[in-house]
C-alpha cells in the first residue's frame, strides 16, 4: 500500500500546504502536471502493448483456424 493511502486525508492536505511553501506553488504544479503526463504516457504504452498481444493472438488463430501449423515460443521463464 502507498504512503499517500496511508495518510491521513488531513496529515496529507498538511503536506501539500508545506510543499507549496518549500517549492512554492507554481513548482508543485509543474511536478503534479509532469506526473500526470508521464501517467498518461504510461497508459497508452500498456494499451498498445495490449493490442500488439491481441493482433499476436489474432493472427495465430487465424492460422490455426486455416489449418496451419506455427511454432510458437514461449518465454523461458513460463514452463
Amino acid at each position: 500500500m502507498s504512503a499517500s493511502r496511508l495518510m491521513h486525508p488531513l496529515t496529507h492536505r498538511e503536506a501539500e500546504k508545506l510543499l507549496k511553501k518549500l517549492l512554492g506553488e507554481n513548482e508543485v504544479e509543474v511536478v503534479l502536471q509532469r506526473l500526470d503526463r508521464l501517467t498518461n504516457v504510461e497508459a497508452r504504452t500498456t494499451a498498445a502493448q495490449t493490442l500488439e498481444v491481441i493482433y499476436g493472438l489474432v493472427q495465430n488463430m487465424k492460422v490455426v483456424m486455416d489449418g496451419l501449423y506455427i511454432q510458437v515460443d514461449l518465454p523461458p521463464t513460463c514452463c
